[in-house]
């Protein structure tokens, strides 16, 4: 019997943000970085926690302007280079959990390892200072992971 998922009732906050981006990454690429290899893109080395798991919990930390900013969350769902979907807590989602969703399809229909198409959208922001806070990072962060993945080649 499959354990059930506690999925966040984020229905009375609906703040949300939608960013697309073409990746250098393939789809199994992105995958893998959202779901085994944080520390190579986003988190600061030695804190991810995690285990690519639907109901694991995880956790990391980045290092941002001198500052520690630790991230909570657990997978809810995982579909093996197509999806990532996870909670989402920091001290800039104001301690409200929050859901981001990964989508990725290949830019390219013929071949899936010459990029690919990420969309993420993340909902249940509290308030618009929070939601705009992401709105304006997470096109950064993907640029980041982009230029980041393509240097390491996980």
């Amino acid at each position: 019997m499959a354990k059930a998922i506690a999925v966040p009732d984020i229905s009375s906050r609906a703040f949300q943000l939608a960013c697309e981006r073409v990746m250098n990454a393939s789809p199994r690429q992105l995958y893998r970085a959202w779901t085994e290899h944080f520390d190579v893109w986003f988190a600061a080395p030695g804190t991810v926690l995690m285990r690519g798991e639907v109901n694991a919990p995880f956790f990391f930390e980045t290092h941002f302007q001198g500052a520690r900013h630790p991230h909570y969350g657990r997978f809810l769902r995982l579909e093996r280079d197509r999806l990532v979907e996870m909670t989402w807590l920091t001290s800039a989602t104001g301690g409200f959990e929050t859901v981001v969703t990964v989508d990725l399809t290949p830019a390219d229909s013929a071949s899936d390892s010459e990029g690919a198409k990420l969309r993420l959208t993340h909902a249940g922001f509290p308030d618009e200072p929070s939601r705009k806070r992401h709105a304006d990072a997470w096109p950064m962060v993907l640029q980041q992971m982009d230029e980041k993945l393509a240097a390491h080649k996980s």
